[in-house]
């Protein structure tokens, strides 16, 4: 059975220019012969490589070399077209995905209510005006059920961040959700020592800044898992289907703004039978990973376009506009469940990229790893039976025993959490610190020898960042965890020592 390539049969799949025709054919017959591959299965990798050299040059694969040459040629306008045999290479297109309604939405007209719903506030004594004024219109829609509001609250668009708000089972509020859907946080425990980051700094350091990527640009080439990128889901919309090779270059990068990769400290306390409840480890100190960040370009872009046709869709007053809603039964509203439910996988799998990453720089596997979304809508149950959809946006999960991660900032520490499961707070609890002031008011009044003493001060190395992300911009957590107290148990601290975040130029737009 022959199994060499003529060139030929490769000029077959397009024009290939002359200068990387002796490439192809060496790819080629290095597949079929040292890596055993069928040809028609190389043809068909080639294929594909054709149509989408972008996605193959940014990946790790067999032709990831070459698809970078045919790339970079494109990039020249020189493209090398699929032809029509090239084509039949193809794997067949998958049957596409189908919406179970065809119910559209139509444009209503709604008040308020004349007083808004009772609601829990948690910590009111540090929590802005802008924030109360924002809870109470959003308790005042038609479509609430109950509201919450937790002790790091500030104000956003709509919701406030820190902001909980449980409607009518067949309403979706994207700005009650936020900006950035699935917003997230993953700690990764380690079985070293914190003498690790002693021993070790500049390996930390640098696996940090070759490992990670940020803001605008972020893009990532070698992927460990790219498995998310074959959920059914991509084929549901166009609005989806537009940005899945975008979704594809962002995979296992971090946004702008308060989005962070730090290795740390964390102090796993015991409970009182001297067992570390709820995290299966023996209480102790231990080198981890925490990340903060979301869904990137895919989950924005998703949040933007179906904000405006909720606004578009449901009119409310000015002061309530932000807070439209859509209807799940409708077309609309069920676009944008499916695209915020695979936005959740998405920042999921962003963040396991980037952990498997760094495990692998060190050579470890965690002991332990602990996630949690912050940015999202939930199917839920109240206390009372009402089935509801709880959006919690900047607030972490707490129902009993779920576990949560809540930081502090590049200086303060965060707290691993296990949720007790208050009612009031519709099972929530805050998802950080939360700001004290504006970005535009911290860069108006935080000077960078202020920033450099609070590193020092604090022994952190920082890797990127801005003034807008000091610490002095947020609130003291240990406030804010004792004014949740009742939300939350703590199991363990997180102590951040080398952090990275987007460098300055990186920045773009986005509500924390």
């Amino acid at each position: 059975m022959n199994t060499s390539f003529s060139l030929d049969e490769l000029l077959a799949l397009g024009p290939i220019p002359e200068s990387l025709q002796p490439v192809f054919l060496r790819v080629a017959n290095g597949l079929t012969q040292r890596a055993d591959y069928p040809k028609a299965y190389v043809l068909g990798l080639l294929a594909q490589m054709l149509q989408s050299p972008k996605k193959f040059a940014y990946s790790k694969n067999k032709v990831t070399n070459l698809a970078r040459s045919v790339y970079e040629l494109s990039q020249q306008g020189v493209a090398i077209p699929l032809s029509e045999t090239g084509a039949t290479y193809l794997p067949a297109e998958p049957a596409p995905y189908v919406l179970n309604t065809d119910q559209k939405q139509t444009e209503t007209a709604f008040g308020l209510r004349e007083g808004p719903l009772p609601y829990a506030v948690f910590g009111r004594d540090f929590i802005e005006e802008g924030a109360l004024k924002q809870m109470h219109t959003a308790a005042s829609l038609p479509v609430s059920v109950a509201g919450a509001l937790m002790p790091d609250a500030h104000q956003g668009y709509g919701l406030p961040i820190g902001g909980v708000l449980a409607t009518e089972a067949n309403t979706v509020i994207p700005f009650a959700v936020g900006v950035d859907i699935a917003c997230r946080m993953c700690l990764s425990i380690f079985d070293l020592s914190p003498d690790f980051l002693k021993r070790e700094p500049h390996l930390l350091k640098k696996s940090l800044v070759e490992q990670t990527k940020f803001g605008i640009g972020g893009e990532t080439r070698e992927k460990l898992d790219e498995s998310v990128m074959d959920l059914p889901e991509w084929r549901a919309t166009k609005v989806i289907r537009d940005l899945k090779d975008k979704a594809y270059r962002q995979l296992g990068s971090s946004g702008t703004g308060n989005h962070f990769v730090e290795w740390g400290i964390v102090d796993v306390y015991a409970d009182e039978t001297g067992a570390a409840a709820g995290l299966n480890l023996p209480p102790g100190s231990y080198l981890a990973l925490l990340s903060h960040s979301g869904s990137r370009g895919f989950g924005g872009n998703v949040a933007n376009y179906y904000s405006k046709l909720a606004m578009q869709k449901t009119k409310l007053p000015k002061e309530a506009a932000h807070l439209a809603w859509l209807d799940l039964n409708t077309e609309e509203g069920q676009e944008y469940w499916i695209a915020m439910n695979l936005a959740g996988e998405y920042a999921s799998a962003n963040h396991h990229e980037i952990h498997r990453k760094l495990a692998k720089a060190l050579r470890q596997k965690p002991l332990v790893m602990v996630e949690n979304h912050h940015n999202f809508a939930w199917k839920e149950q109240l206390a009372d039976g009402r089935e509801v959809i709880v959006h919690r946006k900047g607030a972490t999960p707490a129902g009993p025993d779920v576990l949560g991660i809540i930081p502090g900032s590049m200086t303060q520490p965060g707290y691993v959490v296990r949720g007790l499961g208050n009612d009031a707070s519709i099972n929530s609890a805050s998802h950080g610190a939360g700001r004290l002031m504006s970005r535009t008011q911290a860069f108006n009044t935080i000077t960078r020898s202020q920033w450099t003493k609070a590193l020092t001060d604090a022994d952190v190395q920082l890797v990127g960042g801005d003034l807008d992300e000091a610490p002095m911009v947020y609130k003291d957590i240990d406030t804010v965890i004792d004014a949740q107290r009742e939300l939350v148990s703590v199991l363990a601290k997180f102590t951040p020592k080398i952090v990275r975040m987007a460098d300055a130029n990186r920045k773009e737009g986005r509500e924390d």
